[in-house]
């Protein structure tokens, strides 16, 4: 399948239950100090729900449902000749620890630059949690080195 046949494909949903240990490990892992990404208790007394995720977390979401490397395995695209070249979040709403997020990547664009050594393709997810609040949406860009 070439990249350019790929484009406006729909990958089937996923679901992931956001864990509380995997919240506050990624908030250490980034040096996150804020009380709300490992309290209960400071997080319900700042207004949010519950312990929240802190703003890059929608990524992690998206890598655990292996949401990356489906586009490139469906293309047959060697890994090894790729790059995550960009990361874009857009935040409705918080992702809180107990959240079961359901999301849903699409295949958005793709287009070559120097003079076809290099291919982008840029997908774009869209996350909701089980309230049916949207509160992400994801878009990724790949660079795909060629030849």
């Amino acid at each position: 399948m070439a990249v350019k046949d790929i484009v406006g494909k729909v990958f089937d949903p996923f679901s992931i239950e956001v864990e509380k240990g995997r919240v506050a490990f990624f908030a250490r892992s980034i040096g996150a100090s804020d009380p709300i990404h490992f309290s209960e208790a400071a997080a319900r007394a700042a207004g949010h729900r519950g312990i929240v995720a802190p703003p890059t977390f929608g990524f992690t979401i998206a890598m655990d449902a292996n949401q990356s490397f489906m586009v490139l395995d469906q293309l047959g695209i060697d890994k090894t000749r790729t790059v995550h070249g960009e990361q874009e979040f857009i935040y409705h709403d918080d992702i809180c620890a107990g959240d079961t997020i359901t999301g849903q990547q699409t295949v958005a664009e793709s287009y070559d630059k120097k003079g076809g050594a290099l291919t982008f393709i840029v997908t774009k997810t869209e996350i909701k949690n089980q309230l049916g609040s949207h509160v992400c949406d994801l878009r990724t860009v790949i660079v795909v080195r060629n030849g």
